[in-house]
């Protein structure tokens, strides 16, 4: 962490899961700053009084309105962009919401860091932006596009991002929902059986976060090799740690849902770089000047293959419940 050293690091949408999870990791180092900035003034106050940590500091503001962000990233280092509607069925519902946060929000951040001078960015995206259905995915593709975009205007700040699937135990994931329902004693509802998910951990989604910022070049995308698992298994993992009974309802897909995701598309994996444990995905730099492809041509690497949930280690029960009793959440729930 010799990188944080007497460093600002302003996180937006800092009061959710994620931020939460880089204040567990950076509090006790020696970064000067972090600076949460979010619209949400009674979680930030819960979270003032919790850490109760004079490094942290808390700005209100959205993202959505580009004077709000000017005035919080005076001074800043680093960010990391966290901001961002991530509700599937919500953003089927009232799109340019998620337009205006997920993408414009995005612009407005990336313009304040350069104005200011920020010397790194990294964007947190999703498994939804790779061959996108819903509404949610396609604006995170398009936030992939504008941050790829943006990252050519500035040598000065470091513009990338990461990908990630299903963070466990985040806000609104489903393994809150599951243990809600065992303890309440209602059935356990399940839109599809047979839907992979990637799945990882918040600790993880930090690690990704800290390998970009550590490693990625301007425009790149970083994507974590996760495993993935059935939403039937997971949910019975769920039932088996908690000694659970419960009936299983399935209830059908919801609006924008997909039968899997995908992490690194067939085109992306032309030239992607496997890194063992991740991809990282450069930026395409050609200009406009699309001429020398009619008259030149150019010979493309034969392999083309994506990489999904339903191609990825697919984990079975015991294997998810193992991963699933690491977890702080699922510990404090047993507690």
């Amino acid at each position: 962490m010799g990188m944080f050293k007497d460093k600002t690091l302003m996180i937006t949408g800092g009061t959710g899961s994620f931020g939460n999870a880089v204040l567990k990791r950076f509090l006790d180092t020696d970064i000067k700053e972090i600076r949460i900035f979010s619209r949400d003034e009674k979680k930030q106050d819960d979270m003032r009084k919790q850490y109760n940590n004079p490094k942290i500091k808390f700005n209100i503001g959205d993202v959505r309105d580009s004077r709000s962000v000017a005035d919080s990233i005076h001074g800043v280092d680093y960010i990391f962009h966290a901001a961002a509607l991530k509700q599937v069925p919500s953003c089927e519902f009232f799109p340019m919401e998620a337009v205006r946060t997920n993408i414009i929000g995005t612009d407005n951040v990336l313009t304040a860091a350069i104005n200011e001078g920020v010397k790194k960015v990294v964007c947190l995206s999703t498994d939804k932006a790779a061959y996108p259905i819903n509404a949610m995915g396609i604006s995170k593709a398009m936030m992939e596009r504008v941050f790829v975009a943006k990252s050519r205007t500035t040598d000065t700040t470091t513009i990338c991002g990461t990908r990630y699937g299903n963070v466990m135990c985040s806000r609104g994931s489903v393994i809150p929902l599951f243990i809600e329902q065992i303890k309440s004693g209602k059935p356990i509802t399940i839109t599809n059986p047979e839907m992979t998910r990637f799945i990882m951990s918040l600790e993880e989604a930090v690690d990704l976060v800290l390998f970009a910022f550590q490693n990625a070049e301007a425009g790149d995308i970083m994507v974590q090799k996760a495993p993935a698992c059935t939403i039937a298994v997971l949910a019975q993992a769920v039932k088996e740690i908690f000694g659970a009974n419960n009936e299983i309802h399935y209830i059908g897909t919801r609006h924008g849902e997909k039968k899997y995701e995908t992490l690194l598309t067939k085109e992306e994996s032309l030239h992607a770089f496997d890194l063992g444990k991740f991809f990282r995905v450069p930026a395409d730099n050609r200009d406009l000047n699309y001429g020398k492809y009619f008259e030149e041509g150019q010979v493309e690497k034969a392999r083309l293959e994506e990489f999904n949930s339903d191609n990825t280690q697919i984990l079975n029960v015991e294997e998810v419940k193992e991963v699933l009793l690491k977890l702080d959440y699922v510990q404090e729930q047993l507690r």
